[in-house]
């Protein structure tokens, strides 16, 4: 007579030993990562402070080009309030002390999700952590390395009869923006595949709208970009548009995947 052995279980997420903590447990982890996540912040500002001067002379590299191109050589910038310098170099540390904390912040809240999860959905998550992190990094150093010099040097030149004294506040507000601003849009191919994912766009939906696509770039171009010349504009939509078409590349993947996983259900 054969012995039947009892069958070994697929593990689920409800079986993992973080799904039998309690709801206190969870607030317990939840309280740690934050604690966590609040320590990097503060470690990443007192770098960030202490290196703000360093940090902002690197930021002031694409006005200092300008102002060379244009034959302001020994000009530099002002601050028209006694606290404008120290109110520069506190916004500059603690900018630079979250993105310093941001692995860390990540992480932490990676540690919090990641147990109930699947493996195959960690994958996915994690992926879509470092290409959103990637794809942000990338729309920052477009900003810093071609669109904002290409901007400054076009508002410098027109320079006519006055001589540019540009506020050290001012200019931190203006590079700010763009470059976060180019971060965030940098982010459309992930946005297109979540859109996917859920079945809200096809690519053929995506190719067939590439008019009203190249109009909304360009306006959003025109509320990133702090001018409206036809040479910043461009040099903005460029990539934007390449950005759109990687993105209808990813949505063909997304929509072939699903429509493969549903014919093999079907043939089952």
């Amino acid at each position: 007579m054969t012995s039947i052995e009892p069958a070994v279980p697929t593990p689920t997420p409800s079986q993992d030993s973080s799904d039998k903590m309690s709801f206190f447990d969870h607030l317990a982890e939840l309280r740690q990562r934050l604690l966590w996540s609040l320590l990097a912040i503060a470690i990443g500002s007192a770098v960030g402070l202490a290196y703000a001067e360093e940090a902002f002379a690197f930021l002031a590299q694409p006005m200092m080009r300008a102002f060379a191109q244009a034959g302001y050589s020994q000009q530099q910038m002002i601050f028209t309030n006694p606290l404008g310098a120290l109110r520069l170099y506190i916004s500059v540390g603690l900018y630079l002390g979250i993105v310093l904390a941001l692995p860390v912040v990540l992480y932490q809240l990676w540690r919090f999700v990641a147990p109930g999860l699947y493996r195959n959905e960690r994958r996915a998550i994690g992926l879509f952590l470092l290409s959103s992190i990637f794809l942000f990094v990338a729309g920052t150093a477009f900003g810093y390395y071609i669109l904002l010099p290409v901007t400054l040097t076009f508002l410098i030149s027109l320079q006519g009869n006055f001589t540019p004294m540009i506020s050290i506040n001012e200019y931190f507000d203006v590079v700010l923006v763009i470059l976060l601003g180019l971060g965030v849009v940098f982010q459309l191919p992930i946005l297109i595949f979540l859109l996917s994912l859920f079945g809200i766009v096809t690519p053929g939906f995506l190719w067939r709208n590439f008019q009203y696509a190249v109009l909304l770039i360009a306006l959003v171009a025109a509320l990133v970009t702090p001018t409206t010349d036809v040479v910043t504009m461009v040099v903005f939509m460029v990539p934007m548009l390449g950005l759109y078409v990687l993105g209808i590349g990813v949505s063909y993947l997304v929509v072939r995947r699903r429509s493969a996983r549903e014919t093999a259900w079907t043939r089952q």
